[in-house]
C-alpha cells in the first residue's frame, strides 16, 4: 500500500474513535463473564456476539448500499477476519472464566505490540521511536499493575495471549480495506460470514438458553457491534500503529467494570 499522508483532523478523529471503542468493549467481557458463570459453552457466547451482531447491523447496511451491500465484496479476505475476530473472542472469554477482567486483558494486550511489530512490513507504515515508546511503556504498565497476582502460568494466561496475537491479525487485516467500504458494510460483513462459522461450531454443544440469556445474547451483540464499528472507523481515519497505543486505555475501563461488577 503507499503510505498516506497524516491530517491532524482525520488523525484526531481516529483518535477519538478509538478511545471510544475502548470504553465500550469492557462491557462486553462484563456481559461474556456473566454467561460464562451461568454455564453456557463459550462458542455459544461467540454465536451470539456474531448472529446479533449481523442483524442488528443489516438494516443499516441495506439502507446504505441496498441488497447488493449483503454480499461481501472479497469474501474469501473476509472470511479469514472473521475467523481472526471468532478466535479471538473464543479465547479471550474463555480466559475470563478463570481470570480477572483486568488481569486477562494485560496479556490480551500484547497484541498493540504485534500490531506496531507487523505494521510496517504489512501495511508499510512508518513507526517512530515515540510510537514504540507508547507501546512499550503501555505494556510495562499493565504488567506491573498486574504482576503480583501471577504465580504460575495458567491456561487462562495462555489464552489470554492467543486471543491477542488473533486479534492483532484482525487488526493489520481491517486496516489493510480501510476506506475501501463503508464501516457499517465491513463490520456486517464480519459478523455474517463469523455467524456461518459460529454456526457450525455452536451446533454439536447448543444449550437451550433462559430469557435471561436470550436478553445477555442480544446485549453482547450490541456491544461489541458498536465498538468494533467504531474500531473500524478508527483505521479509516489513522495509522495502525499510531492507534496501537491507544488500546491500553481499554485498562482504565476494565478495572472499574471488573471492580463494580464482580469485586
Amino acid at each position: 500500500m503507499t503510505p498516506r499522508i497524516p491530517d491532524r483532523g482525520r488523525t484526531l478523529a481516529g483518535v477519538a474513535l478509538m478511545l471510544g471503542a475502548m470504553a465500550v468493549l469492557p462491557f462486553l467481557d462484563v456481559v461474556a463473564k456473566h454467561l460464562g458463570q451461568r454455564g453456557l459453552p463459550v462458542i455459544q457466547a461467540v454465536w451470539a456476539r456474531m448472529v446479533f451482531g449481523a442483524l442488528l447491523t443489516l438494516p443499516f447496511v441495506v439502507g446504505i448500499g441496498g441488497a447488493w451491500a449483503l454480499v461481501p465484496d472479497r469474501p474469501v479476505y473476509h472470511l479469514f477476519r472473521a475467523g481472526f475476530l471468532i478466535a479471538a473472542t473464543f479465547c479471550f472469554f474463555w480466559s475470563l472464566r478463570t481470570l480477572a477482567i483486568a488481569d486477562a486483558l494485560a496479556l490480551f494486550f500484547v497484541q498493540p505490540l504485534i500490531v506496531t511489530a507487523l505494521s510496517p512490513l504489512v501495511l508499510g507504515e512508518h513507526v517512530g521511536p515515540r510510537r514504540w515508546a507508547a507501546v512499550a511503556a503501555g505494556f510495562a504498565g499493565t504488567l506491573v499493575i498486574i504482576r503480583p497476582g501471577f504465580q504460575t502460568v495458567s491456561p487462562g494466561m495462555l489464552l489470554a495471549l492467543m486471543a491477542g496475537l488473533s486479534l492483532a491479525l484482525y487488526m493489520l487485516m481491517t486496516r489493510r480495506i480501510s476506506g475501501r467500504s463503508h464501516a457499517m458494510v465491513t463490520t456486517f460483513h464480519t459478523s455474517l460470514l463469523g455467524a456461518a462459522i459460529a454456526t457450525l461450531a455452536v451446533w454439536p454443544v447448543w444449550q437451550a438458553p433462559q430469557p435471561v440469556e436470550w436478553g445477555l445474547f442480544l446485549l453482547l451483540g450490541v456491544i461489541a457491534t458498536g465498538g468494533h464499528f467504531l474500531i473500524v472507523r478508527a483505521y479509516d481515519h489513522c495509522e495502525a500503529s499510531l492507534l496501537a497505543p491507544l488500546a491500553y486505555t481499554e485498562m482504565i475501563m476494565a478495572t472499574a467494570v471488573g471492580w463494580w461488577f464482580f469485586g
